[in-house]
């Protein structure tokens, strides 16, 4: 791949993110331990649901017109439910196997019993479900590239699915640097709390990654080398030193590693001097801005896309929205601007800026607001 040095206009930057890397390996789990997961292969249905007719309420499985004589009864469970002649009924539970002859089941309510005799209106709906109905052998559950939800489980399960092929999560190590950032406790004069660190950890898990390693390192130059060139990682974030500043050495340090640069600054605000280099070897390194709303833009410009083209994922879902209320026109590049969601409309927080997170900690997701963009128009929402 050619390498890019230029600013890099911000869809372009995603684009390019997500299209950089091959998907990793599959590996084939118990579908129980599958969730949050990102399908490798297509997942089909192993059997027909339901699996026999079967009676949808709760009531009596009848046979021709009434009233009917009470034959027997029905639960869920029986293997043979046997025949129900013209003119009789039997008792019978939501899920059991109708028997043949079948013509409807009543429910209970609206019915009468007396001396073994039972007596209805004349069906108007037969509550039966009919095999395969819901499922044929064969059916598509789900496509490759789709998350495992809970919801998803119960259907990949009712078609029989005992283990799936997933993608194996990417490995992530975030190199913070900066001699200045501390990672507990109270900061002394001088220095600063990591609040973009154990951000990028949650992020990072989010999107599907294995739980990543942190790797606090001062701003030195052979720290910074020795931290990237450790094996490991497939993907190594490295919050601060992406800029251009006497303690920036990310740029020094990836020339001297031979990494190809794929983005070298993104056209939004904030979060411009954000980086995207492959090293030789096939791992990758995403570098974000030290400010933490700044680098919050960054790992939702480049490194969210990366894990997905890194676990397959289908592309998720576009969500626009209105966005309305006090907020500027963005000018000639792209600005990511919290916002909370309301009544399908989107409202700006107050207050934003590359060293704040009060507002993106307050709001539902970013609005991004493209060059030409203008108040009351549509915008594309990132949500958090």
């Amino acid at each position: 791949m050619e390498p890019h040095t230029s600013t890099t206009n911000w869809y372009e930057a995603r684009a390019r993110a997500r299209g950089c890397a091959n998907p990793r390996p599959a590996e084939t789990v118990p579908l129980g331990s599958a969730i949050g997961r990102v399908l490798a292969d297509a997942v089909h249905s192993r059997t027909m649901v339901p699996g026999f007719d079967t009676a949808a309420m709760d009531g009596y499985a009848v046979a021709g017109s009434g009233p009917w004589r009470i034959a027997g009864r029905v639960l869920a469970g029986t293997a043979d439910p046997g025949r129900v002649e013209a003119g009789a009924a039997v008792e019978i539970a939501t899920g059991a196997p109708v028997p043949d002859g079948t013509s409807a089941v009543i429910p209970y309510e609206e019915t009468a019993v007396a001396g073994g005799v039972l007596e209805a209106p004349a069906p108007q709906r037969r509550h039966i479900r009919r095999a395969g109905e819901d499922l044929r052998r064969g059916d598509v559950l789900a496509d490759a590239g789709r998350e495992l939800t809970p919801t998803l489980s119960g259907l990949l399960a009712q078609g029989g699915a005992d283990t799936v092929a997933v993608r194996r999560r990417p490995v992530v190590r975030i190199v913070v640097t900066g001699d200045e950032v501390v990672q507990a406790g109270l900061p002394q004069a001088g220095q600063v709390r990591d609040a973009l660190g154990p951000m990028v950890v949650a992020l990072i898990e989010a999107a599907g990654a294995a739980p990543p390693s942190l790797v606090p390192v001062p701003d030195e130059f052979s720290r910074l080398r020795e931290a990237l060139v450790r094996e490991g990682p497939d993907v190594l974030v490295v919050t601060g030193s992406s800029s251009v500043g006497r303690a920036d050495h990310l740029h020094a340090v990836l020339a001297e590693l031979g990494a190809a640069l794929l983005v070298d600054g993104v056209a939004c605000r904030p979060g411009h001097p954000q980086l995207l280099a492959s090293l030789p070897g096939g791992r990758w390194v995403v570098g974000l801005p030290g400010n933490p709303f700044a680098g919050l833009v960054g790992a939702l410009t480049l490194l969210v896309p990366l894990l997905d083209g890194l676990l397959g994922r289908a592309a998720r879902p576009v969500f626009r929205l209105p966005v309305v209320g006090a907020v500027r026109a963005p000018g000639a590049i792209t600005r990511l601007q919290p916002v909370r969601l309301g009544d399908g409309v989107a409202v700006p927080v107050a207050d934003a800026g590359p060293a704040r997170l009060r507002a993106a900690a307050d709001a539902d997701g970013v609005a991004v607001l493209e060059p030409g963009w203008e108040p009351g128009a549509l915008a594309e929402i990132l949500r958090f």
